[in-house]
């Protein structure tokens, strides 16, 4: 049905959104007899599982007759089940007693048999067991829309939906149809379109005609509520051909209510009176009383926009005679509505008024009842979820404990307590003096690492402040001094006549000169790279490695992401690219490797960098570096620990090498 907007009519509400579906033999199960059933459990006298199933299976096709022969049926297979530890019985007979007692509106009990389901389901595993966990979800679903938790049924149907889609997806279109179903409650149509649109795209999947309709018409019926009729016109001309081709009386009855209410809202009155016509006519067919009055309310309201008063007044006062003989309020205050405006545009304003009075009157009444019924419900909502999640079912042992501690001396009980408090006292008094020992040692071993931490800051500072001052003296001093030297023999050599053999030795020397400028300078630069303090970090180590695919048969590669987002302080910088300087030395040494990775990852979100430093050369057991004592590896430990980051080495003989930093910047 399509309800109003702002306030939903109290039967839409108790339209009931579960469906009983338990295993793979529902289907069959429907199609017994119930008299045929009870005569193979009266044969069948013997306590084992095989009573239980077949009690299981009366129970599938007896829950939806509603009858009252059930539950001591249900109470055997419970103890039945318990006897022989019979799991699956366990699980199903608790199921269908909280079905049961949700069917009669006894939440609160259902809600007690709910929980002891989920206790006995939630660590079985298999394919049946997961299937009717969904379908406990989804029952309970209604348990909390009887109650107006809305919430809670959408937390419980979703819970069900993601079950399903792994397990059992033929059964999705109708938990997203439920839960589209709760949103438009809440008054939320965008989140219930979104669900509506789920539940369609599942049931096109199943390829199930039926379903697919229904999905369509709740569609349908949501963009009616949100005035979207020409989207709704469009889904109604798509479903269509499935309609006629059900050719189901329910199904005709809300198509054509929906074509009605569709034209009405385009303002194509005559066409709306023809579908809602239509409409009524198969709810006589199917003496739906409830919806013969839903649908009277809108097609007396487009008799009378069509100018058509007569027969609009003939279709009001049916529906007012058909609301008072089955006491349906909704349509009764709909009738007095209507009458009222029909009287008054005859300009019959005293009866109009009567009407008026009336529905005024009624509406006072129907507040009053929804005011208790709003208290009762948020009653039974206390109680539900002031339930205590443990099981609490049969525990006569416990009861007969509890009576047993009930007949103890006073005096024991103030024995038993004092002395409880000494322990306890002495207990805590202890606890509270390790508790400050490990305080105290705490601090102290902070103070401590504080205290290395200071001196090896103190150590690596002492230590780039003496390469700096050696790098500066190579590069100007004795760097200016080969220079000079250079420039002095090039001079003389245009001034002197010598042999052949003198001539080559003198362009040898130059050359060993030239060599040994260079390599000054590059040990200058190691000691003090004028990238990284000109440039910064990503171009110092870009520089490094390409120099050593330069200098080396190694094939340095170097890779840097979002280093252009970060400032990393000048100290930092340094030592990560002695780091990355040693590990780079320590490869093309003792690796044999042909190829070097460096990367460096800047986090500016974590304020953090990670670095790797990757080989493929022929690797080493990690655990070698616990003895050693060499001095590359000790200034690699020492700087990070300085930085206060992590080291991860993975390498294995044969593997290369990968070392991992985290970096705190």
């Amino acid at each position: 049905m399509i309800g109003k907007k702002i306030k939903l009519p109290k039967w839409a509400k108790s339209i009931p959104i579960v469906l009983l579906l338990l295993g793979s033999d529902f289907c069959q199960s429907q199609t017994k007899k119930l008299d045929s059933l009870l005569l193979q459990i009266n044969q069948h006298q013997k306590r084992d599982t095989v009573r239980v199933k077949l009690i299981i299976d009366y129970a599938l096709n007896a829950a939806n007759d509603n009858t009252t022969k059930l539950l001591p049926y249900l109470n055997e297979a419970v103890n039945i089940s318990k006897e022989k530890k019979y799991l699956r019985g366990l699980q199903t007979s608790y199921l269908h007693l909280q079905i049961y007692y949700s069917d009669r509106g006894d939440v609160e009990k259902a809600k007690v048999y709910g929980d002891t389901a989920l206790h006995y389901l939630k660590n079985d595993a298999s394919k049946l067991a997961m299937t009717n966990l969904a379908w406990l979800h989804n029952n309970r679903a209604g348990d909390y829309a009887k109650l107006g938790d809305y919430q809670q049924a959408i937390n419980n149907l979703i819970k069900a939906a993601t079950i399903f889609e792994r397990y059992d997806p033929k059964s999705l279109a109708a938990t997203y149809g439920n839960i589209a179903l709760m949103y438009s409650y809440l008054l939320l149509p965008e989140r219930a379109m979104e669900y509506d649109k789920k539940a369609i795209a599942a049931a096109e999947k199943t390829g199930d005609i039926l379903n697919i309709t229904r999905r369509n018409l709740g569609y349908t019926s949501r963009l009616i509520d949100a005035k979207k009729y020409s989207e709704a016109e469009q889904v109604l001309d798509k479903i269509e051909p499935f309609v006629m081709k059900l050719d189901n009386s329910s199904t005709y009855i809300f198509f054509y209510q929906s074509r009605g209410l569709v034209s009405k809202g385009r303002n194509r009155y005559d066409e709306a009176v023809s579908y809602l016509k239509k409409a009524y006519g198969y709810t006589l067919k199917n003496d739906d009383k409830l919806t013969q009055t839903v649908i009277l309310d809108p097609l007396a309201d487009v008799l009378q926009k069509a100018g058509r008063q007569a027969e609009a007044k003939q279709y009001l006062d049916t529906l007012l005679a058909k609301s008072l003989t089955y006491k349906i309020r909704d349509g009764e205050l709909n009738a007095y509505s209507q009458l009222a405006d029909w009287y008054g545009q005859k300009k019959d304003y005293r009866t109009a008024n009567t009407f008026l009075l009336k529905r005024l009157s009624l509406s006072d009444s129907l507040s009053s009842e929804e005011t208790k019924e709003k208290i009762s419900m948020m009653e039974a909502r206390f109680k539900v979820q002031g339930k205590d999640k443990e099981i609490k079912i049969l525990q006569d042992e416990k009861k007969i404990q509890q009576l047993s501690l009930r007949q103890k001396s006073t005096l024991n009980y103030i024995l038993a307590g004092g002395a409880l408090v000494l322990i306890v006292f002495a207990l805590l008094s202890y606890r509270n003096y390790r508790h400050r020992q490990k305080l105290q040692q705490q601090r102290i071993t902070e103070l401590e690492t504080e205290k290395q931490l200071a001196a090896t800051e103190a150590v690596l500072k002492g230590e780039e402040q003496e390469r700096s001052r050696l790098a500066k003296d190579l590069h100007d001093g004795l760097g200016g001094m080969l220079s000079g030297i250079k420039l002095s023999l090039n001079t003389m050599k245009g001034n002197l006549i010598m042999t052949s053999e003198n001539a080559d030795a003198f362009e040898m020397s130059i050359g060993m000169l030239d060599n040994t400028i260079k390599e000054m300078r590059r040990v200058a630069h190691n000691m003090m790279p004028e990238m990284l303090v000109k440039y910064g970090l990503d171009t110092a180590l870009k520089e490094l490695c390409a120099e050593i695919s330069r200098s080396t048969g190694l094939k340095a590669n170097y890779q840097s992401l979002d280093m252009d987002k970060v400032n990393v302080e000048q100290s930092i910088a340094i030592a990560i690219y002695r780091i990355v300087q040693e590990l780079s030395g320590n490869a093309i040494k003792h690796s044999e490797a042909k190829n070097l990775l460096v990367q460096i990852h800047a986090l500016p979100d974590e304020k953090q960098l990670a670095i790797t430093v990757e080989d493929d050369g022929k690797g080493f057991d990690p655990q070698q570096l616990e003895t050693t004592t060499g001095m590359g590896w000790m200034n690699i430990r020492n700087r990070i620990d300085f930085l206060k980051g992590k080291l991860d080495i993975h390498s294995a003989p044969g593997g290369g090498t990968s070392v991992l930093l985290e970096i705190n910047y």
